[in-house]
């Protein structure tokens, strides 16, 4: 979908304010997966490869569910559904998670911190929040292409 449709079908919308709806549907699916895996793997006391790899899996599952659960509603086929969900999601959460990720590994004592600190909580709230900045910019250039979220939109 171009600039010029995206434009025709969201009015007065800006492609800003469409990449924003998509990062902001990106956060969610991963925030949902990233909290439940580390919390989970912190909880079972997992060091920190399996940890992040619990994470990335829910963060992906989540991510793309979020996108499935409403084209199947709207009437699209399962097969159909999934694809437009790993050709519109898939860019946007690699880079959520990778600077999502990085953040969290950096930031002393989050990997170790358990559900009951602070620094848990906000090293998780922290790396979400750049990986949110890190995205937008990546799921503009995807919708003003016509990749991305622009290829859910057609299906509204």
């Amino acid at each position: 979908m171009s600039r010029e449709a995206i434009a025709q079908q969201h009015g007065p919308q800006s492609l800003n304010r469409v990449a924003l709806s998509a990062t902001l549907h990106c956060l969610t699916g991963c925030g949902i997966g990233e909290v439940l895996g580390l919390v989970i793997a912190s909880t079972l006391g997992w060091d920190v490869a399996p940890s992040l790899v619990l994470a990335v899996v829910l963060a992906f599952f989540f991510g793309y569910s979020l996108t499935i659960r409403p084209l199947l509603g709207g009437g699209l086929p399962l097969v159909r559904a999934v694809r437009t969900a790993l050709a519109a999601d898939t860019l946007s959460i690699i880079v959520m998670e990778i600077v999502d990720n990085a953040v969290i590994l950096v930031v002393p004592g989050a990997m170790e911190a358990g559900v009951a600190d602070a620094l848990f909580w906000g090293s998780l709230a922290f790396a979400l929040a750049i990986a949110f900045v890190a995205t937008f910019p990546v799921n503009r250039w995807l919708i003003a292409r016509g990749r991305g979220h622009a290829l859910v939109h057609g299906h509204h």
